[in-house]
C-alpha cells in the first residue's frame, strides 16, 4: 500500500512541486493550505491530490487537520512542514506582531505538526519529517531577522528531533532552496534580477521548483534511511556549507 505523505502550504509554489512530485513517486499525498480556497481547488482538480485547510500556526487546527487526513488517507508517514509566510521589514520597523507571526507559521508549526505525527511514526517504525528552510536561514538577510530565525531554528529543531526519530526508523532533515523561480520571485523586474540576484548564484540561473521536490523525494525515499539531522542545500552556490 501506498505510504502518505501530507504537505503543509502544499497547494502553491514550491509546496505544490513537491506535493506533484511526491505524487508522481507512488506516494498518497494530501496538500495542507491555509486560505486561497480557489487556488487550492484548482490545483487539486488538476493534479487529483486532496487539499485540507487548516492553519498550521494553531496547535488544535494541526490535530483536527491531521485527523482529517487520516481519516480519509490513512497514517501519515512522511511529513513535510512547507508552509512560510514573510512579513519583512527591518528590524527597527518590525513590530512584534510580525515577529510573532512569522514565528508561528514558519517555527512554531513544526513543533504542532509533528507533535501530531510523531508518536504513531514510532508505533510504525517508519517515519520521514522534512522542513523546507531558506538559504536566509543559514547566511541571514537584511529585512527578515524574523524569518531568518525561525530558518535557522528549524534547523535547530530538525537535529534535536532527528536524535529522538533514529531508533525507530524516523528521520528528519532540512532542504535549504535558495533563490527559487516561483511566481513571487519571478514577479521581479528582470531587471532587478539580472543585476542583484543572479550574481550572486554561480551557476547563474534560479533554481525550480521542481528541483526542491526531488530534493523531498530523495529524503523521503528509504534510499535516503542513513541521513537524518542534515540540510540539503539546494542555492545553486549561492551559499556553501
Amino acid at each position: 500500500m501506498a505510504r502518505v505523505a501530507l504537505v503543509t502550504g502544499g497547494s502553491r509554489g514550491i509546496g505544490a512541486a513537491i506535493s506533484v512530485a511526491l505524487k508522481e513517486a507512488g506516494y498518497q499525498v494530501a496538500a495542507n493550505y491555509a486560505g486561497n480556497d480557489q487556488a487550492a481547488n484548482e490545483f487539486s482538480k488538476q493534479t487529483g491530490i486532496p487539499v485540507f485547510k487548516f492553519s498550521v500556526a494553531e496547535f488544535d487546527a494541526c490535530k483536527e487537520g491531521v485527523a482529517k487526513v487520516e481519516a480519509e488517507l490513512g497514517p501519515i508517514d512522511v511529513l513535510v512542514n512547507n508552509a512560510g509566510i514573510t512579513r519583512d521589514t527591518s528590524f527597527s520597523k518590525m513590530t512584534p506582531e510580525q515577529w510573532r507571526e512569522v514565528m508561528a507559521t514558519n517555527l512554531d508549526s513544526l513543533f504542532f505538526m509533528s507533535k501530531c505525527v510523531f508518536d504513531g511514526m514510532k508505533k510504525r517504525g517508519f517515519g520521514r519529517i522534512i522542513t523546507i528552510g531558506s538559504v536566509n536561514g543559514q547566511k541571514g538577510q537584511f529585512g527578515q531577522t524574523n524569518y531568518a530565525a525561525a530558518k535557522a531554528g528549524a534547523a535547530g529543531f530538525t537535529k534535536s528531533l532527528a536524535q529522538e526519530g533514529a531508533r525507530s526508523n524516523i528521520t528528519v532533515n532540512v532542504v535549504a532552496p535558495g533563490y527559487i523561480g516561483t511566481d513571487m520571485v519571478k514577479a521581479v523586474p528582470q531587471e532587478v534580477l539580472n543585476a542583484k540576484v543572479l550574481p550572486q548564484i554561480p551557476v547563474g540561473r534560479l533554481g525550480e521548483p521542481e528541483e526542491i521536490g526531488r530534493c523531498v523525494v530523495f529524503l523521503a525515499s528509504d534510499d535516503a534511511g542513513f541521513i537524518t539531522g542534515s540540510t540539503l542545500t539546494a542555492n545553486g552556490g549561492q551559499y556553501m556549507t
